[in-house]
């Protein structure tokens, strides 16, 4: 609950942010069109999103002949979540990686890298598939679109309004509507940067619910905790070819070999990730259930990441 009141938070300060820039652009009427440049971006990125990022990435259908393992895999998942069956696609890359897409459950697809099928064993994988079968049943792929196409309004509105001062000077009206030359630079410059910042707060929040949920679905949090300690050694060494406009949607960052602020980046920690993990397993007797134990956990996790990134 806690992280859908944060998402919900986060979106309407996105909301916020469109109807300031628009304001601050032309008044009245710039809140209007701001509102419709972003339900029309929105309306776009609901219906086609999930086709242009398949063709991006050259995916692939795979048939219940061609992947029976895995399919039966996502069968047994998809009746523990209570979800229609996806489709499976195949991106051509060695670099180990998952998303989901699709419009709504109904229409779902998650799709693997050719990579992460070769370096994962069936309980890694179960663990993958769970994660974003997991955004599927949170609705993620709706929220994170709907953020990203937000961000990106605010953005194009920015550029506007930049453009408008440098050959307009800004215009103010007698209902208080539009803003200066200075006015609007200063909003061409914060206002993305707040979008994104909020975009990848979001982002975070729904991948720690997405690894809760699939850890849910499977029963087994390691399953998961294991792959994504395999999935952060490979990142390091094995970078995806990655559009950064699509960052947010995989199960770690593809571009996770650039360092980036913990402010912009599309995920959480990878340690911190596993670490809560680990955190679920109920035993009294572990080190998770005492004093201390999640900086024990978070440890561990490290260790291990770290031993499997010297490993290969």
């Amino acid at each position: 609950m806690g992280n859908q009141i944060r998402t919900t938070i986060l979106l309407a300060v996105m909301t916020a942010l469109i109807l300031w820039v628009g304001q601050l652009l032309g008044g009245r009427q710039g809140m209007i069109i701001a509102l419709v440049l972003a339900t029309g971006m929105n309306f776009i990125s609901y219906w086609y999103s999930d086709k242009l990022v398949l063709k991006m990435y050259r995916a692939s259908e795979a048939t219940p002949n061609q992947a029976p393992e895995i399919y039966e895999m996502i069968q047994r998942l998809t009746q523990q979540a209570g979800l229609p069956m996806p489709k499976l696609y195949v991106i051509p890359q060695e670099a180990p990686n998952a998303f989901a897409t699709g419009r709504n459950p109904e229409h779902a697809v998650v799709a693997v890298t050719e990579g992460l099928l070769k370096i994962m064993d069936r309980d890694e994988v179960m663990g993958v598939l769970a994660h974003e079968l997991a955004h599927v049943k949170n609705r993620d792929i709706l929220i994170g679109s709907i953020a990203a196409t937000m961000a990106g309004a605010i953005m194009m509105l920015a550029t506007m309004a930049r453009w408008s001062a440098i050959f307009g000077g800004g215009s103010q009206d007698e209902e208080g509507g539009g803003a200066g030359f200075i006015g609007l630079i200063a909003m061409s410059i914060i206002a993305p940067m707040a979008a994104m910042i909020v975009q990848m707060a979001i982002s975070r929040s729904r991948e720690y619910l997405a690894d809760a949920t699939g850890a849910r679905f499977t029963g087994h949090p390691e399953c998961l905790a294991q792959a994504l300690e395999k999935l952060g050694a490979y990142s390091k060494r094995l970078p995806m070819d990655a559009n950064p406009s699509t960052a947010h949607m995989f199960i770690v960052n593809p571009l996770s070999g650039k360092s980036m602020m913990s402010l912009f980046s599309t995920h959480p920690p990878l340690e911190e990730r596993i670490a809560r993990l680990r955190g679920v397993h109920p035993p009294a007797s572990s080190s998770e259930s005492q004093p201390g134990g999640e900086n024990t956990a978070r440890a561990r996790a490290k260790s291990a990441w770290d031993r499997l990134s010297d490993d290969r």
